[in-house]
């Protein structure tokens, strides 16, 4: 059993047999961190069963950590369990994954490889880059102010980032403008402190995209195309909400630009205008979506109303 010099954190509620799967998956990848540390928003005492268990299996091997959470939220729990970390890696990774053969391994020869790599993340295998439509690219086209011959990867406009590439002419390790943290590796060093924002609440949509933003201020991002996990992503109350999802997409979508990206043009807004509303025409003209629309368009809505507000109270 290899041991890396990193430690994971994982945020995790309510779902300890996911978990369990997660961490079964990583235990036959038979590479592992020199510390684990699961922060803990559950209400019982399923998960850290689950974690003890685990704990028992790898004793020796790897330093396992449960940990209750302070602040319930993804962003929130895994700044929690960087303060708690002690290895010059921290690699963060969602609880409801699939490690595929010999993912850790190519995860960490990817980092290895070049000094100058602050993060990177694995390939989701069923979640990854779709080449878009002819409209979809002029979209595209449109937000990012020129044309490219693949937008994976890639942050335009407004915050708008699109998911990586996965083709066989690829390398293995693939420059990138952002990072998720379904299942990312990054150095210490590279990392603000603490990592995500205090704005990032509940779900923290988008929470990934800053921190990642932040880092390539300085350092360059990959993506490790071969190291592959499956996201089987579980249903939440929150996910059920389209019109809070909605809210949260364009309120933090917004930080994003201003606060992050520094963009507060005009023609900043018009575009971050144009993506909202090509999202409801997506909607629309879908049937499966459809029912979804009035509750997306008040999510919206609901969203302007809220930066009005700041705006007003920050005068």
């Amino acid at each position: 059993m290899k041991n890396l010099p990193a430690s994971a954190v994982v945020p995790t509620l309510c779902r300890p047999q996911v978990l369990a799967r997660t961490l079964a998956s990583l235990l036959a990848n038979r590479v592992l961190p020199a510390e684990l540390i699961v922060i803990d928003a559950s209400d019982d005492t399923a998960t850290r069963v689950e974690v003890d268990a685990f704990a028992a299996q790898v004793s020796g091997s790897c330093a396992v950590r449960w940990i209750a959470a302070d602040i319930r939220g993804a962003a929130a729990q895994r700044n929690q369990g960087v303060a708690a970390a002690t290895q010059p890696f921290l690699w963060f990774f969602d609880d409801d994954i699939i490690f595929q053969p010999e993912c850790v391994a190519r995860l960490w020869r990817a980092i290895e490889s070049d000094r100058s790599l602050g993060g990177v993340n694995a390939m989701i295998t069923n979640q990854h880059y779709q080449p878009p439509g002819r409209v979809s690219r002029l979209l595209f086209t449109l937000l990012d102010g020129r044309r490219q011959r693949s937008f994976a990867g890639r942050v335009m406009g407004p915050g708008v980032n699109l998911l990586s590439e996965d083709r066989d002419d690829l390398p293995e390790v693939v420059p990138v403008d952002w990072l998720n943290t379904t299942c990312t590796i990054y150095r210490r060093e590279a990392l603000p402190s603490p990592p995500f924002d205090s704005v990032f609440t509940g779900y923290s949509m988008m929470e990934d995209l800053t921190l990642s933003l932040r880092v390539a201020r300085k350092w360059k991002l990959a993506n490790a195309r071969t190291a592959r996990v499956f996201h089987d992503s579980q249903p939440g109350a929150y996910k059920a909400d389209t019109t809070e999802m909605a809210a949260m997409e364009l309120v933090n979508r917004h930080y994003v630009m201003t606060e992050v990206l520094g963009r507060t043009r005009a023609m900043d807004y018009v575009r971050l205008f144009i993506w909202e509303a090509f999202q409801l025409v997506v909607c629309a003209a879908r049937a499966q979506s459809r029912p979804m629309f009035w509750a997306l368009l008040r999510g919206q809505r609901r969203a302007v109303q809220e930066l009005l507000r700041r705006h007003r109270h920050s005068r």
